[in-house]
């Protein structure tokens, strides 16, 4: 390994804190020589801009600015990025690919608790649990009214998954082991790759006429806002949860609003559009809707999943060995 890049890390100290323990800045601490103070929580200011020009490597987190043309000006000897969350798009530009910067991603990282917590709304949605748990509090004397909800049971129930994304994927692997069936819809996946994965490929009004749970994992693209809208939750069965973990525009709000008044569907919402939704949404009064603040994804101990990821690819950038989580141009326009 060459000497020791000069490297800096973009997020504020919040986010530091919670991301990197002692172990990771440890970590952190062998494989690079560490700007001083090590962090910024913007690259504006004089002392952020000295220490850019400085950068060989950024390590990043939510929060941190565009990379734009300008910023980039200031890091003449910058070579990669290594980001410890989701998605690169809020500060990735032109300008670093035009440079030919590495960028790397904790998307794969960050998959895993959003397909754990899909997990656990889909068989809770088999339930109707989280309504069930509702009504309870007003019928504390008299359980017989969970018979009148209908068929509760996840055997051989059917789950649409719209995305075969790294959670739709992780969704499908998981639901392999329960006796469910489970329909798939992605125009970019290949019918083996999700028949391996334990799911079968169809076209998306298929699936929407033949799930009994309607889960979504689709990135945010212009293309993709309101996917399913009012045609499309039309040709649901009555009765069916829509289970939204992924970005709150893919899913009409309006429309779920209006399904969901009426009784015919339920909803379990992590995301909405806007998030959060205005206090005096509809949405929060349905006693057949229930709505999470964004929690799925990775929080507390499970962000250190991601900065382990990111050190291990920066490890391996040092070293020269292949990245295995580079984020493409290619990528970049059609992921999340």
């Amino acid at each position: 390994m060459s000497e020791a890049p000069r490297a800096l890390l973009v997020m504020d100290q919040a986010t530091l804190d919670v991301q990197f323990g002692q172990r990771q800045l440890r970590r952190l601490r062998e494989l690079t020589e560490l700007a001083d103070p090590i962090w910024t929580p913007e690259l504006d200011t004089p002392s952020a801009r000295r220490r850019l020009r400085e950068s060989e490597v950024l390590v990043t987190s939510w929060g941190c600015p565009p990379l734009t043309a300008e910023r980039l000006a200031d890091a003449p000897r910058l070579r990669a990025v290594f980001h410890c969350a989701g998605t690169v798009r809020p500060f990735v530009t032109d300008e670093v690919w035009r440079r030919g910067i590495v960028v790397t991603s904790a998307a794969d990282a960050n998959a895993i608790p959003v397909a754990e917590f899909t997990l656990a709304a889909i068989i809770f949605a088999g339930k109707k649990a989280p309504f069930l748990a509702q009504d309870a509090r007003t019928h504390r004397d008299d359980w017989s009214y969970v018979t009148r909800r209908g068929e509760l049971s996840n055997r051989g129930r059917t789950v649409g998954v719209v995305g075969f994304s790294r959670v739709g994927r992780r969704v499908v692997e998981r639901l392999r082991d329960l006796e469910m069936d489970v329909l798939v819809s992605d125009p970019y996946a290949a019918a083996a790759e999700v028949s391996a994965a334990g799911g079968r490929l169809v076209p998306l009004a298929e699936l929407l006429r033949g799930c009994d749970v309607l889960t979504l994992h689709v990135p945010s693209l212009p293309e993709t806002r309101h996917l399913i809208g009012a045609a499309e939750l039309a040709l649901l069965r009555d009765g069916t949860t829509v289970i939204n973990t992924a970005r709150g525009a893919v899913l009409d709000t309006a429309a779920i609003e209006r399904e969901c008044a009426s009784g015919r569907l339920d909803a379990i919402l992590d995301v909405t559009d806007p998030e959060p939704l205005p206090a005096g949404s509809v949405l929060y009064e349905l006693p057949n809707v229930m709505i999470t603040p964004h929690i799925a994804g990775s929080l507390g101990s499970e962000t250190w999943r991601m900065s382990d990821s990111a050190l291990d690819e920066l490890e391996r950038h040092l070293s020269g060995r292949p990245l295995l989580t580079a984020v493409t141009p290619d990528e970049f326009t059609v992921s999340a």
